[in-house]
């Protein structure tokens, strides 16, 4: 079989802003034809900045990027020609119809109004719009907004769309549906995507290969089996109550373990990666049983893209750091719909 065509090559790809804050820190990767590609890592890991600097948005500090074929420095409109680009923040005009949003859209592009009339139709029945086209963005729904959204960085046909957290801020319902329609755009219409994200389950669900991005640097990049699959085994995550002393001692005898493969503490946690989870355990609990520790709490599970990512980075990706950011994400909406009005 022939190698897929690259539609993006990335080497050694920096960005630093002044006060020499390094943002990207000489990334390496390549994105082939077709192939949907995500980089998973908590906000202010350097996700968008990469997006931006691929888009054409952001200058680049060092290395090279390639496009389409394009050098992105060097050509960047012929980039933009060959992209769809659809960032975290909604830029869809509420008090607009969706046909109006997509027709000024289309303009933006140059495209003819015997190209816009034909467009519009094919995006619109694409993202199930067709029967909302002439009522205002106002009247629609989170995931409608989003839908018109993407619909809005396909209306030029483009060879590669960039999505940057595309469902962030919506519940999950809502973020199934454009699952859905992401995948649809992969299968259907066979383009390539990349897209940022720091929910697990998508980049599961969504990607063919991930990279694992933490504050700059990419940790690893594989397709989420083989990532899962890096970890060794099953991952038991325990809590124990005692004394510190005590607790070295049973961290020492459950090492000795033989079928424990890496142990480590996390938060409050401990984690231990083992061949046999359910054959652990009990093996676990009796070697301990001496050093005066009690096991509060275990749990045995598969590895998940989470275990991946602290199995790179030595860090969660933290509950808290998603809620403040669709926090944010919330407010900024309010605001901007607060100031058209």
């Amino acid at each position: 079989m022939p190698p897929k065509t690259l539609t993006i090559e990335v080497k050694e790809l920096t960005k630093v802003y002044s006060g020499n804050i390094r943002a990207v820190n000489g990334v390496d990767f390549t994105v082939a034809e077709g192939e949907i590609f995500g980089m998973l890592g908590p906000n202010g890991a350097g996700k968008s900045t990469i997006i931006t600097m691929l888009t054409t948005l952001s200058s680049i500090t060092g290395g090279i990027a390639l496009v389409a074929g394009e050098d992105v420095a060097a050509h960047p409109e012929r980039v933009r020609r060959a992209i769809g680009y659809v960032s975290q923040d909604l830029a869809v005009d509420d008090n607009l119809t969706g046909w109006e949003n997509l027709f000024l859209q289309a303009k933006f592009y140059g495209l003819t109004n015997e190209q816009i009339g034909q467009r519009l139709k094919e995006v619109l029945t694409m993202v199930n719009l067709m029967d909302r086209a002439h009522d205002l963005v106002e009247t629609y729904s989170g995931g409608m907004r989003k839908r018109l959204d993407i619909a809005e960085g396909l209306i030029h046909r483009p060879r590669i769309l960039f999505l940057d957290e595309p469902t962030l801020g919506l519940d999950i319902q809502t973020r199934q549906e454009i699952w859905k329609y992401i995948l649809f755009l992969r299968e259907e219409v066979e383009m390539t995507i990349f897209l940022t994200t720091h929910y697990m389950e998508e980049a599961d669900r969504l990607c063919d290969r991930i990279a694992i991005i933490d504050r700059g640097i990419i940790k690893a990049i594989d397709t989420p089996d083989r990532l899962k699959a890096e970890i060794g085994g099953d991952v038991i995550t325990m809590t124990l109550n005692g004394s510190d002393r005590g607790i070295t001692r049973a961290m020492e005898l459950i090492k000795g373990l033989s079928e424990v493969r890496q142990i480590k503490s996390h938060a409050e946690e401990y984690i231990v990666i083992a061949e046999n989870g359910e054959l652990t355990v009990p093996k676990i609990f009796e070697v301990i049983r001496d050093t005066g520790m009690k096991i509060t709490k275990i749990t045995v599970k598969r590895p998940t893209l989470d275990d991946v990512y602290l199995h790179f980075t030595g860090r969660g990706l933290r509950d808290d750091v998603e809620g403040s950011k669709e926090e944010g994400f919330r407010q900024r909406m309010v605001m901007r719909r607060a100031r058209r009005r």
